[in-house]
């Protein structure tokens, strides 16, 4: 496990490996525009916080560092930087993460167009990327192999926007509701039958 901007030089049990993250992740979340700058391009994990006044109905443990911050999801990703900023910070065609969020954020009215799937339409896309950048912060750990201390994580703290790993008594309702609300905002076109 290494520190932001550290290269990976280990080997040892997925148990030790996952300590070794929720430790690094553990740390002071940091605003996005400064975890841009650093995030390195090595596999790892990764863990969005925000404030309690952020989507308070969802409880979340605290960070450690500082508890005015709870954890929300945990995810995994090849390139730490590719993963974030081009897909957390941009796409929701390919983010759970942003899909769930403009789910939950109901109150903003968040507009939907299908493709191959249910997306955000692009002055949305901005706009839940600002939201994001105003209200949510990061911590990543490097790692070689990211799945299994993703999989250990998540059983573990129960984020609540995670669902896939989550024991069942902790999947969050609002969360399961807020994919499907999303999911249902737009249909694929169906081509009316021709007249005879």
């Amino acid at each position: 496990m290494t520190a932001p901007g550290e290269r990976p030089t280990y080997a040892s049990t997925p148990w030790t490996r996952a300590d070794k993250a929720l430790h690094l992740l553990s740390v002071e979340p940091v605003g996005l525009d400064a975890a841009v700058k650093r995030l390195g391009r090595g596999s790892g994990v990764y863990a969005w916080w925000a404030t309690l006044s952020v989507l308070p109905d969802l409880p979340g443990p605290p960070n450690e560092t500082d508890p005015s911050f709870r954890l929300l999801y945990i995810g995994r990703a090849t390139s730490l930087r590719g993963r974030i900023v081009r897909n957390h910070l941009r796409r929701s065609g390919s983010s759970t993460l942003r899909r769930t969020l403009a789910g939950l954020l109901v109150s903003e009215s968040y507009r939907t167009t299908w493709t191959d799937r249910v997306v955000l339409t692009p002055e949305d896309e901005l706009r839940l990327t600002t939201w994001m950048h105003a209200h949510l912060r990061l911590t990543w750990a490097e790692d070689e192999e990211p799945t299994s201390v993703e999989t250990e994580l998540v059983a573990r703290l129960h984020p609540p926007l995670n669902v896939h790993g989550v024991d069942p008594d902790h999947v969050q309702p609002a969360v399961i509701a807020a994919k499907n609300a999303y999911n249902a905002s737009s249909q694929p076109e169906i081509n009316p039958a021709p007249a005879p």
